[in-house]
């Protein structure tokens, strides 16, 4: 049976994850126009910084610093931002960006998976009008970019995801 357009897409972005350098949980992004991929993105350090599976320590990790919070310690630059800024705005104008994210430690799907409050800006800016984040191998959830423009967490200073 041929594979859907959408899941088609998830298992590439599912691929790329697998390059990620988090001890916590590694992202696949891909951003999709007109069926084609224009970017993708992982989570690791910055070009030339060592990596946490380097460094063998996440910073946040010996802190217990929540999911979703204080990202500002963080060594990486996550998936969707190494997607967004490989690509050119005018590309990514009304594009889709699929979004994968596992557990490093246990391999299962990030449970509630969702870009932080920095990507949520940077795809807002990118001219993204979509995002579709893998829960199950087979299920997904489809974001309209436009609600988090009009639902702005950022008001209410809600932390995590």
């Amino acid at each position: 049976m041929r594979t859907d357009k959408i899941r088609y897409y998830l298992d590439i972005a599912e691929t790329v994850l697998e390059r990620g350098t988090c001890l916590r949980r590694n992202y696949g992004a891909i951003i999709v126009k007109n069926d084609q991929i224009i970017s993708t993105g992982y989570v690791g350090a910055p070009r030339g910084r060592k990596n946490c599976t380097d460094l063998g320590v996440c910073v946040r990790e010996t802190l217990k610093i929540p999911r979703g919070e204080r990202y500002e310690l963080c060594r990486s630059v996550h998936a969707e931002q190494n997607a967004v800024i490989h690509a050119r705005r005018e590309d990514m104008i009304g594009s889709i960006l699929y979004l994968v994210g596992k557990d490093a430690v246990t391999g299962e799907y990030v449970e509630n998976a969702s870009a932080c409050s920095m990507c949520k800006r940077m795809i807002i800016n990118a001219g993204i009008s979509q995002v579709i984040i893998r829960n199950t191998k087979e299920k997904y959830t489809v974001v309209d970019v436009n609600d988090w423009i009009i639902n702005d967490e950022s008001l209410e200073g809600v932390f995590g995801y």
